[in-house]
């Protein structure tokens, strides 16, 4: 019989190829070895956090401390030996090694013995979160100006005398030739990153907070991330590809806000053109229902002067946002949100507004642009300033750079270790079903459409300037935004023409999609699960957008476990709805815990004072056996490998495939 028959004739090109990379017996058997080893370590610790809102210092506490796991290790190491003062002290330098080590420089006595005694501390923490880990992944994570250093005194165990002298002698002489503190960071940056293994943010990076161009930075230098789109992402996204209606909707927000540092000072943006323009064409417009929002401090460092200038500005890119909002869902009647173009239905000479048949009188009716014959035509003095913002927006490189990581690793859902991640909501009717939509020229629902908006999102970046398949990509981002049931919005519509024009309050609201009614069920979180090909014990939907009242009761623990949002209220403007601060999620090789945050108390705190951000944790469930990197989806991929070289074995003993040695 020939050998060969035992694979087909495919199999056989495959491993005959795979032969090339593993040409000996040893040489696969080896990689076997190695890649079973893996197969049986505990899996990760995987950190799941949302809605973060341009909140930098709070973002970056949490993600060094993962959400407490830090701490939790050091007192696992050092509960019986350290005092709880000492733990957070040594917490502290975890989290804020450079500026940690210059306060200890300033206040220590004897910062030689602090030294000696730290490297010993941290070697120890290092030893315990390496536990988990391959050696060459503990050294893939390593400072490489330091990796043989700390490989070395990881792995230097100190059980007899001599490896103890050799032990003591490299931190002699670390701190010797001056190089302490330098390894002590690299020991602190090698501690958080064992201690979480990916990081998983579900959205909403974008608006309301001071600086969410810092928290791109971090991300970037991340060394596992995934992002699932939010709504303010993808409308920054849009932004950057060049979407005059999303530009003006990114300049209204956070002129809004007062929150303008990201834009100017974060991405280098001049807003010139638009204040020149504003104090020109609405010097004696009325902007009484055009305030800027001005928090705490803020409110008093601004003279009238600038106040007035704000309102100028907001009213004046507000008016630009709703003429190109109209224009856009007139021209693209597939959005079903003829309803939302609103400037043709005031009534000008009467000051009203007739919404579903019902007449409502305007609070404010002085638009100095808008033509009642053509109201949503730009003006040209409009037309020029909105193109100088995109193009501001368009060639701003570090945007341009944050963009593209958001496109690499982002998605608008992500389907991992048995848990389904994404920002607002898979839409539904309201009777319990998956709501179709017809956008694209084909009827599509659950996650085949959300595969065809993501795809499509990705046109308005990628397709080339000027095609059509831009155009709609870029439109297809605001509908995104602010669409009919948008998987991202989540609701009916939004109201910010009503806010800011009608007084009765009842058109305000912006009715939430029927999927925030059913997520309560099991049932239906097991249907939404299936549709993404998950079933099974610990399988979840990890969702953000809507903030959790947690003041007032509501639990952030959903359909019976089934489900998690962990929007908490990252974001200070949010925090008197919710009552906290956030929440995160930390997916172990043990448990799932959910930790619920309080405001941030800021860094100076934090490191003069060992302040950490208070939080109430709770186990959302245990795992019965500890999951083991078989049990995840890079297990299984692993798994495959080892199939694989399995069957490249067998045809090197029976003589299919020919070693090469």
């Amino acid at each position: 019989m020939d050998n060969k028959s035992v694979f087909s004739p495919e199999r056989l090109h495959y491993l005959q190829l795979l032969s090339t990379q593993y040409p000996t017996v040893q040489s696969a058997s080896t990689k076997i070895i190695k890649l079973q080893t893996i197969l049986n370590l505990p899996k990760g610790t995987e950190h799941f956090m949302s809605d973060i809102h341009g909140e930098y210092d709070a973002f970056l506490h949490i993600l060094n401390s993962c959400s407490g796991e830090v701490k939790e290790k050091i007192k696992e190491v050092f509960g019986t030996t350290l005092s709880t003062r000492e733990r957070n002290d040594l917490a502290t330098l975890i989290y804020y090694p450079k500026a940690k080590l210059e306060l200890v420089a300033e206040q220590e006595e004897d910062l030689e013995e602090w030294y000696r005694i730290t490297i010993h501390r941290l070697v120890q923490i290092c030893r315990f979160v390496s536990i988990k880990h391959t050696r060459n992944k503990v050294r893939s994570c390593m400072d490489a100006e330091y990796e043989e250093i700390l490989d070395e005194l990881i792995h230097l165990r100190d059980e007899d005398g001599s490896k103890r002298i050799q032990f003591e002698n490299i931190i002699n002489t670390i701190i010797h030739i001056g190089q302490a503190a330098d390894v002590i960071r690299a020991f602190c940056t090698l501690i958080k990153a064992l201690t979480c293994d990916h990081l998983h943010i579900v959205g909403d990076i974008f608006d309301r907070g001071p600086r969410a161009d810092i928290v791109m930075d971090s991300l970037m230098g991340a060394r596992s991330v995934d992002i699932q789109w939010g709504n303010h992402d993808i409308l920054w996204m849009g932004a950057a590809s060049g979407s005059r209606t999303l530009v003006a909707t990114v300049l209204s927000n956070s002129i809004r806000y007062n929150n303008l540092d990201v834009i100017e000072t974060g991405y280098g943006i001049s807003l010139r053109p638009l204040s020149i323009f504003a104090n020109e064409v609405y010097k004696h417009a009325d902007t009484s229902r055009f305030q800027v929002k001005l928090m705490g401090a803020d409110a008093q460092q601004y003279t009238e002067k600038d106040k007035l200038l704000s309102a100028r500005m907001y009213k004046a890119i507000t008016m630009i946002l709703f003429k190109l909002e109209g224009a856009k869902v007139l021209r693209r009647p597939e959005y079903g949100m003829e309803d939302r173009a609103l400037l043709h239905r005031i009534d000008f000479e009467n000051k009203t507004i007739t919404l579903n048949g019902i007449v409502y009188p305007l609070t404010d009716w002085d638009f100095p642009t808008v033509d009642p014959k053509d109201p949503y035509k730009l003006t040209e003095e409009e037309n020029h300033v909105i193109d100088q913002l995109t193009d501001s927006f368009r060639y701003s490189e570090k945007l341009q750079k944050h963009t593209r990581f958001l496109y690499s690793k982002g998605g608008l859902y992500k389907v991992h270790n048995g848990n389904l991640l994404f920002h607002g909501c898979i839409p539904m009717t309201d009777d319990g079903e998956l709501l179709s939509f017809t956008i694209g020229g084909k009827e599509r629902k659950g996650k085949e459409f959300l595969d065809y908006a993501d795809q499509t999102a990705r046109k308005a970046y990628y397709a080339g300037r000027g095609t059509p398949e831009r155009e709609f990509g870029m439109d297809f981002l605001w509908w995104l935004w602010a669409g009919r049931n948008s998987p991202i919005f989540g609701r009916d519509r939004m109201t910010t023409f009503e806010r800011r024009f009608i007084a009765d309050e009842t058109t305000w609201t912006e009715p939430k999609n029927a999927y925030y009614a059913h997520y309560q069920d099991p049932a239906v979180c097991d249907m939404l699960l299936k549709e993404f090909g998950l079933e099974g014990k610990y399988c979840h939907i990890v969702n953000g957008h809507v903030p959790v009242k947690a003041k007032k009761g509501e639990s952030p623990i959903k359909g019976g476990g089934k489900l998690i949002v962990i929007d908490g209220g990252f974001s200070k403007a949010y925090q008197p709805t919710s009552g906290i601060a956030g929440y995160t999620l930390i997916f172990s090789s043990r448990y799932f815990r959910i930790v619920a945050h309080q405001p941030f108390a800021g860094k100076y705190n934090a490191i003069h004072k060992n302040q950490d951000i208070e939080g109430q944790e709770y186990v959302l469930e245990k795992i019965e056996n500890r999951m083991k990197i078989a049990e995840t989806d890079e297990g299984r991929r692993l798994q495959t490998q080892v199939d694989d070289l399995m069957d490249l074995l067998e045809a090197y003993r029976s003589g299919a495939v020919k070693e090469n040695h």
